[in-house]
């Protein structure tokens, strides 16, 4: 589990973290916000309103999660309630990327969830990715609808809005995101064939779930 404060590394990594989703074609403009968990009520969370290429390490919001933040800073992005609401009821959750990734929010758009037509979507730690309801972009709405979609996976779609994913560091959040669109693409892929995916079973999912949480370098 990664540790970050308010120091300039941590920082830094929240600048790379929001620049990377504009480079890989997550997010566009000012849409998408990142989120690290600095333990103790707090986090830093990128500003409303900046494009991740103007965006400075000074730039970062180091806010409490009760919504409080030094009038010397930038305010922070208007989906803080969200990030703030996971890191408070989500165990595990040390990083928040939110993004419009085009074909997740395709998806978003037509209220579609993401059902278990490839077995990488394990790695979201579940069978599928839900779909939150829609609320306006901002609200304590958005972050219950949010935080229970996420109750049982570590990602969603949010209806007519985008994506969201979280992990435990930043790196893994952002690969996440980064599977959430490559998966919806396939889906959207096959739902423009005029087709609808041949999907895993239930039983066939449990046995990537239990593959997955021993696959990789594992620490001794």
């Amino acid at each position: 589990m990664a540790a970050y404060g308010n120091d300039l590394d941590s920082r830094r990594q929240v600048v790379a973290a929001i620049r990377s989703l504009v480079a890989k074609g997550l997010t566009s403009g000012t849409s998408g916000n990142v989120s690290v968990h600095c333990g103790d009520g707090a986090m830093l969370i990128t500003p409303t309103g900046v494009a991740p290429d103007r965006l400075e390490p000074e730039h970062i919001v180091f806010m409490s999660r009760d919504g409080e933040w030094g009038e010397d800073q930038l305010a922070p992005s208007s989906e803080w309630h969200m990030h703030a609401d996971i890191y408070r009821n989500k165990a595990g959750a040390e990083a928040v990327v939110h993004c419009h990734s085009p074909y997740a929010t395709i998806l978003a758009c037509a209220h579609k969830p993401i059902p278990p037509l490839h077995y990488m979507l394990a790695a979201s730690g579940s069978c599928e990715i839900p779909l939150a309801d829609y609320a306006t972009f901002g609200t304590q709405a958005l972050s219950d609808a949010a935080l229970m979609a996420l109750d049982s996976s570590l990602a969603c779609l949010l209806a007519n809005h985008g994506q969201l994913a979280t992990g435990d560091n930043l790196e893994d959040a952002l690969k996440l995101a980064e599977l959430v669109e490559e998966i919806a693409h396939w889906y959207w892929g096959v739902l423009a064939m005029g087709a609808e995916p041949k999907l895993l079973s239930n039983e066939q999912m449990d046995e990537v779930l239990t593959a997955f949480a021993t696959y990789g370098q594992q620490s001794k």
